[in-house]
């Protein structure tokens, strides 16, 4: 997205002081640290609102487990850092209207109301953590992107516009962050091969139109 301040992280390294030394961060590095933690952290039950009944009774428990022990992991590197941050709060159902509407209206099945959920958190994720990161974002460009987002899977719009539809290609290929989080952990999980084919497919479709 050519945003200014994307490179002021490296992430290679951080991740390896991190394992070795949380307290040899930078301020800035454990900022963006502390804030994708408890961005993840976060993330999950508010996702889980977007979504059938079934799937959040089945997730949020295991949601919950992994929330605290990424809150956990925040608190201790931002103890051995001396850095300060609070979790972002994600857009749920009841917080946004598609003409007039709940956007929930207008997606009906299980792919569409999880694409309608990925692309909306995508925008504030997103937000929380380019601020940690210290990513100078032009200004309005995600308020109009949620507007877009929003509007757009709840079908009140007909296209994304070329900036925001970019953006949102980006965001979905969040499917690799999946995949290689299902390998890491020797997990062979099927409900992460069904997000990573979800996301991927999305992802494919919007690097298309």
């Amino acid at each position: 997205m050519d945003f200014s301040g994307a490179d002021r992280i490296d992430g290679e390294a951080v991740a390896a002081t991190l394992r070795t030394d949380p307290s040899a961060l930078s301020r800035r590095e454990a900022a963006s640290v502390v804030g994708v933690f408890l961005g993840d952290a976060v993330y999950s039950e508010p996702f889980c609102e977007w979504m059938p009944t079934w799937y959040e009774l089945a997730v949020v428990p295991l949601a919950r487990i992994l929330e605290r022990r990424l809150r956990r992991i925040a608190r201790e590197v931002a103890a051995a850092t001396g850095v300060t941050a609070t979790a972002p709060r994600f857009p749920r159902p009841r917080d946004v209207l598609a003409g007039g509407e709940s956007p929930l209206a207008g997606a009906s099945g299980f792919r569409e109301r999880f694409v309608l959920a990925a692309a909306v958190t995508h925008v504030e994720w997103f937000r929380h953590a380019a601020t940690a990161d210290g990513i100078d974002v032009p200004s309005g460009f995600l308020d109009r992107a949620t507007r877009e987002t929003v509007e757009y899977y709840a079908g009140s719009r007909r296209t994304l516009s070329p900036r925001v539809r970019r953006f949102q290609s980006l965001c979905f290929s969040d499917e690799t962050w999946v995949r290689d989080v299902d390998a890491a952990y020797g997990l062979d999980s099927r409900l992460f091969g069904l997000w990573e084919r979800l996301l991927g497919a999305e992802r494919r479709r919007l690097e298309s139109t």
